[in-house]
């Protein structure tokens, strides 16, 4: 056989095994991307007050489920907005649960001890890779069937008129 055409048939050969690579890798990244209009992974965590909770626990309300961490500058910033959206809307049917990927559990307490949220709390290591969360913070608004009506991927002010009417026009 010709050399050429041994190494043309070779570069074929790795072309396509590094194109099936790449799609593999990007359907696996895709799959777990859990994006606005799709339904949310169905999940049980514990939350801090010891209350262990599933999707359908928050039936008939809008839950919004923030992710975070306490190294996060954004996270930090928007967590005093995000108390008082908590407390406010709590009484409409809006409950709020953040969920911590903090990997250091006294890093985090300091965090609740000094910012001392007014929403449910967790810290759990996993969760977020469910929802394909690896940047923070990132929320999502879950309505009474489960679906993803609205996602945040970055740090929001919870108190911003664009924002709360968002959320009021969920609630009608």
């Amino acid at each position: 056989m010709n050399k050429t055409r041994v190494d043309r048939s070779l570069q074929v050969g790795i072309l396509l095994l590094l194109g099936a690579f790449v799609y593999s890798i990007y359907a696996g990244i895709e799959q777990r991307v859990v994006a606005q209009g799709d339904q949310a992974p169905g999940f049980r965590i514990t939350t801090d007050n010891g209350r262990t909770l599933t999707l359908p626990d928050f039936g008939g309300k809008l839950l919004v489920l923030n992710f975070w961490a306490s190294w996060c500058p954004p996270c930090v910033e928007e967590t005093p907005s995000l108390s008082r959206f908590a407390s406010e809307y709590a009484a409409r049917g809006v409950v709020v649960l953040a969920v911590s990927v903090d990997h250091n559990a006294n890093t985090y307490r300091a965090f609740l001890d000094k910012y001392k949220p007014a929403f449910l709390t967790a810290r759990d290591l996993s969760l977020h890779e469910q929802f394909g969360t690896f940047m923070y913070p990132e929320t999502y608004v879950i309505d009474a069937k489960g679906k993803v009506v609205l996602k945040i991927a970055e740090g929001a002010d919870w108190t911003d008129a664009k924002l709360t009417q968002a959320i009021d026009s969920l609630l009608l």
